[in-house]
């Protein structure tokens, strides 16, 4: 027997699955009001640029301050393995060597490393020295490298240091001889995937049209900010076609076409894809969790949340109403 995937039925059945992802984004951020963050923060960056909407941050200040969002979740993530014994080679929960445990406490948060040390080292983008270390940092010690660990601040690291010993804190005790920044410009979850791979130059394409390197980038953020199925790649569609290198008339830049006063708040380069992908997210998020509905947060995508709020609805721009319906349309809901 056949099942109708395109017909009524199934259209209620994905609003159904995206309301209660909706639901639970907005449940969810109203827990974190209380971590917003001051006058400099995203939400009073972002509600300028977006027509000077107020309001509290429905994302916490673990995102913008205090290290990159993936390297301060990073960092929680180790800390679970205090404690586990050192074992050479482990991986485990029950026994994790120095590079056993940055690739473990990394992949927790969705981001792929290599296994050994000296490669783990090549990653992400270098740091200068130690004052310009932001937690999360991976910091590798020797040449060649022979052992490595994750920066805490303060001069402190997290590290699983020797045989006999455990996964512990401690000082830094010496110079790193390099100290690494895992942040969005890794494709989090994504080994090898290179501008070429997510521009379509490189590599098969998804059923949606997007390249298959944007399509993995598009279900990590979709996993990591709780947000329905397909959204950021309808999204992507509508604001440039996939295209990584897009600029529209008035100036919006990249795949996700944020203008730069947004991307600024946001903390991301436009043009690399998986930083436009990571800050479109949070938008959205931000967006469903302040108005509940799907239509609406991707109006304010488009007009800005100031103008969903001035109307009390979808803006009655003719521009507005064609994207949220392209959108939507994509997503097969109506």
């Amino acid at each position: 027997m056949s099942v109708d995937t395109s017909g009524p039925a199934a259209a209620l059945a994905r609003m159904a699955a995206i309301q209660s992802t909706i639901a639970s984004v907005s449940g969810g951020a109203r827990t974190q009001t209380a971590a917003a963050t001051g006058a400099s923060s995203f939400d009073s960056v972002y509600g300028a640029a977006l027509e000077g909407v107020d309001g509290s941050a429905d994302l916490g200040a673990g995102s913008f301050g205090g290290g990159t969002d993936v390297g301060s979740r990073a960092v929680a993530a180790a800390k679970k393995y205090l404690g586990v014994p050192y074992v050479w080679g482990g991986t485990s929960p029950s026994g994790l060597d120095c590079s056993g445990l940055v690739q473990r406490a990394y992949g927790d948060v969705g981001v792929r490393l290599p296994r050994v040390a000296a490669d783990q080292a090549r990653e992400g983008t270098a740091v200068p020295d130690l004052a310009h270390a932001q937690p999360g940092d991976l910091l590798a010690f020797n040449s060649p490298v022979t052992h490595i660990a994750i920066y805490l601040g303060d001069g402190k690291m997290i590290a699983a240091p020797k045989r006999g010993d455990v996964v512990k804190v401690q000082d830094v005790y010496k110079t790193p001889s390099a100290i690494r920044r895992i942040g969005p410009t890794v494709a989090e979850g994504v080994p090898g995937v290179g501008v070429a791979a997510m521009t379509g130059g490189v590599g098969a394409v998804s059923g949606s049209g997007a390249p298959t390197g944007l399509q993995q980038l598009f279900s990590a953020a979709t996993a990591r900010y709780g947000l329905p199925a397909g959204l950021l790649d309808a999204v992507a569609k509508a604001e440039s076609g996939y295209n990584t290198r897009a600029v529209s008339g008035a100036g919006a830049q990249g795949l996700m076409q944020l203008m730069p006063a947004t991307a600024r708040g946001l903390g991301v380069d436009p043009f690399d894809p998986a930083q436009a992908v990571d800050g479109a997210a949070r938008m959205l998020k931000r967006d469903l969790s302040r108005f509940g509905r799907l239509d609406l947060a991707v109006a304010a995508y488009n007009a800005g949340a100031g103008a969903v709020q001035r109307y009390g609805g979808i803006p009655p721009y003719a521009e507005t109403q064609q994207y949220v319906r392209r959108v939507l349309g994509t997503l097969g809901v109506s």
